[in-house]
This record gives structure tokens, sequence and C-alpha cells, in this order.
């Protein structure tokens, strides 16, 4: 889409924008990155500060698996909306809503008293987060000319990205250690102000475009309150059982939701999820394959930081320290992926990163114990895990993009950030309840069991993603590069 300024001065013509444009893409570039690290950081930033989170607000252990899902939740369910938003009012307007919603979210998450109030302003979190991670992306690309420039521009982008996701363990350890649970999300504040106001006077405005068609925001609530009702049902389960009405109501209500999500997107004009794209195998598989394998992975996290703190008496700092050898791992595997996928194939690459996945979480259900230790217990299967993960997500991306059209490329992509978060908060929500099962006290022999019952538990479920690659996902080596080749 074309790039209009609309500021006080009109009258300006086209090559006046061009060249004011191409004075600044320094500027572009840093707040793009910006907001990417932000948002991919606090997906990750409060796991090491969940049990001091825990004491403070004297949340119980059910409830605290929230603080992660009600953020990842709104996010993954906004997060095409988002999209829409910025073709149609502009990337510019957009990126500040939604970076000074989660600024100003964050700001109230830091300073809450109640358990409610972190959950309430993490939930809003999560909507700025939506709102801003696509118009990151979208802003950069058409504020920086094509060529080598925006090449560099996307590279660094994707790096931030990256590099908060791997960062959020260390970051929210040294936070925690040195200054106070709270400031993994006060620390957004002055760097989201910082870009607001960058942004504001140092950007211009583009003009709102768009097709005619609307914002598919019924379908953004329904898919996102459907899938944290049912989440929230399972947890129920954990004290009243499957057959109880405690759990029941909700199971069901959130299922009744999730339907009416999908009646809206057969009619809808603009649907948040074309329905036509799943007649695709392909995108159908892969994006099943992608929720699936995050329901398996996106918990280890939360486990990891829980066992390290709780069971091997571990600080903060220590157990953020700790995941810095399994962040490594994954950005390792990330990088191999792609010179395997020529060679071997994308569903080969898939599979050996499942097959490692489910063996790392595997080791870690059979060795985690309360007199365990980092180096028996937790760095080995870890970094084995973790490099399973980042080879296994990159050729599900590529899989889940072929057959696909070209129009339907950039939703296709965000179907896949998609399928994978909701995975992950359904994961969450299913493992937490499984671990709850076998833990009899606040004790470490009273936690290990738990803990390793869920790595088993998630060693289970990535095979099931093995299968489902198996039989779902085509036999094609090389297609990774023959698509690019063919674009």
């Amino acid at each position: 889409m074309a790039e209009h300024p609309v500021e006080a001065d009109t009258r300006r013509p086209p090559a006046a924008d061009t060249a004011r444009r191409a004075r600044t893409p320094w500027l572009v570039v840093v707040a793009a990155c910006a907001g990417q690290f932000l948002v991919v950081l606090d997906v990750s930033v409060v796991n090491v500060a969940l049990p001091s989170i825990r004491a403070d607000l004297r949340m119980d252990g059910p409830g605290l698996q929230w603080v992660v899902n009600t953020y990842t939740l709104t996010f993954a369910g906004f997060m095409l909306l988002g999209g829409r938003a910025g073709d149609l009012f502009g990337r510019k307007r957009v990126f500040l809503t939604g970076l000074g919603l989660f600024t100003a979210a964050s700001l109230a998450g830091g300073l809450a008293q109640e358990p409610w109030q972190l959950l309430a302003a993490r939930a809003v979190q999560g909507v700025g987060a939506a709102v801003l991670a696509p118009s990151t992306l979208s802003l950069l690309t058409t504020s920086v000319p094509e060529g080598p420039a925006r090449h560099r521009a996307i590279g660094t982008w994707t790096a931030v990205g990256a590099g908060g996701g791997a960062a959020g363990g260390f970051v929210g350890g040294v936070l925690t250690d040195a200054l106070s649970w709270r400031w993994v999300l006060l620390v957004n504040v002055p760097i989201g102000a910082l870009v607001l106001t960058a942004v504001a006077f140092g950007l211009v405005r583009d003009r709102a475009g768009g097709d005619g068609r609307g914002l598919d925001v019924p379908g953004a609530v329904l898919v996102t309150g459907g899938l944290g009702t049912v989440a929230y049902g399972i947890v129920q389960t954990e004290a009243a059982g499957w057959d109880e009405r405690a759990a029941l109501v909700p199971l069901l209500g959130g299922l009744a939701l999730l339907a009416a999500f999908v009646a809206v997107e057969a009619r809808a004009a603009a649907p948040l999820m074309p329905l036509r794209l799943f007649r695709l195998p392909s995108v159908a598989g892969a994006n099943t394959a992608m929720f699936v394998c995050g329901a398996a992975t996106f918990s280890s996290w939360y486990f990891m930081s829980l066992y390290m703190q709780n069971v091997l008496g571990f600080t903060p700092l220590q157990a953020g320290l700790g995941f810095l050898p399994h962040s490594l791992s994954i950005v390792v595997g990330s990088m191999l992926a792609p010179r395997l996928m020529p060679w071997a194939g994308a569903r080969n690459t898939a599979l050996t990163g499942v097959a490692l996945g489910a063996s790392g979480f595997l080791w870690y259900g059979l060795v985690m114990a309360a007199d365990g230790g980092y180096a028996s217990t937790v760095l080995g299967p870890g970094m084995t895990a973790m490099f399973g993960v980042g080879l296994l997500a990159t050729p599900l991306a590529a899989l889940a993009t072929t057959g696909a059209p070209h129009r339907d490329a950039g939703v296709v992509s965000a179907l896949v950030n998609t399928s994978r978060t909701m995975g992950g908060s359904l994961g969450l929500a299913v493992l937490s309840t499984v671990a709850a099962s076998r833990v009899t006290g606040d004790t470490p022999e009273g936690l290990a069991p738990g803990y390793a019952l869920a790595f088993r538990t998630g060693s289970v479920i990535l095979l099931c993603c093995g299968l489902l690659i198996l039989l779902a996902l085509p036999r094609v080596p090389g297609e990774g590069r023959r698509r690019a080749a063919v674009r």
C-alpha cells in the first residue's frame, strides 16, 4: 500500500515525503525493533519472576499460570486483527495505539496490589502486543526502500525478535534479583515512552486505506474467549473433577464460543481466519502440528523456572543464567534448520526436531527429582529439547505456506504464530493441571514429581505431533528452496 502524508501540510508533494522518509530510516528500524523486542520479551520474561509474584501477591499454584496465559491468549487471539487494523487505519497510528496500550498496561501490572489487577493488566498487555506486533514489520517494510537496506533492516528485526525471546529468562532474573518482580513489567514503561515519543514526532503518518471490508472484532473476541474459557475449565478439573459443574460449565461454554467463532468466520466479509485456507492439506496439517507442538513446548520454560527455584533453590538471577544454554540451543537449531531443509526436506527436518524435543522432555521426566542438580537434571535435557524445538519451527512454518495463494501469504504466515501461541496457552493449562495432580506439598520432594510428570506428558504430546507430521504433511524434499525460486 502506498504511503501518503496526512499531516497538517497535506499539499506537500510525494517527493518531499520520500525525502523525509529517506532521512530517517534508522528511526524506523529502531522503533520497529524496539517494539518487536518488547512484545517477544514479555512472553518469557515473567517466568523467572513467578515464584516472587506468588509470594508477594499470595497467588495459588493454579492461578499462577494465568500470569503467563492471560498475555498469550489475548496476544494470539487479537494478532490477526492487529495486522488488519494497520491496513485500514494506517501503520503509524496503529503502532502508536498498540505501544501506548502495551506501555500503560505494563505500568498497571507493575503497580498491581491484587492478583486480579495483575491478570487484568496482562490481558490488556496482550491486546496491545497483538496490535503492535504486526505493525513493527509492516512499518519497517513500507518505510525502508527495497534492496540491500531493507534486507539488512529485516535481518536486524528478526535477530532482535529472536534475542527478545532468548533473553527473557536472563532479563527477568536480573530485574527480579536486583530490584523486584515488578520491574519485569515496569521496565517496559520508560522504553515504551521513549519509542512513542520518537515515532509520534519523527515519522510521517500514512493514510488510512483498505478495501472496504471492516475488522472481524467478533471473531477475535470469540476465539480468545473460547480458548480462555476452555483453559479455565481444564484448570478447574484439578479441584472439581471432569464431571463436576465447576469444570463442565466452562468447558462446554468455551466449546460453544469456539463453535460460534467458526460460524462467524464462515460468514465474515474479512474473516480473522479464512476457513477456505484449511482446504489445503499442507496449511491444515502444518497449523495443527504447530498447535500441538506449542501445547507441548511452550510450558517448558514455565516448569523449568519453577523447578530451578522451588526445588533446586536457585535465585531468580541464577535461574535466568541457567536458561542461557537453552536459549542458545534454540538459536542454533533455528539457524541450522534452513540449511538442512534443501537436502533433507522440510518434513524430515521437522521430524528430527520432534524426535530430539521428545527425547529431551522424556529425559527431563526421568531425572527430575528433589535431589537433582543443574548439570545432571537441567542442562543436558534442556539443551537437547530446545535444539529440537529450534529445528522444528522453521520447517513447519514453511510447510504451512505450501500451496497457499500469494494474496493470502500474510494471513497464512500470521496463522502459524497464532496456532503456536494458542496451542501453548491451552497446553500450559493442561500440563499445569497434570503437574498439580502429582504435587503433594510445597517442599522440593512434593513439587518435583509434578514437574517431572508434566515433562513426560509433554514428550507424549510431541510424539503425537510427529505422528501428525508423518500422516498429514507432504514428503517433498527441498520444497522450501523450490518455493522460494518460484516466487
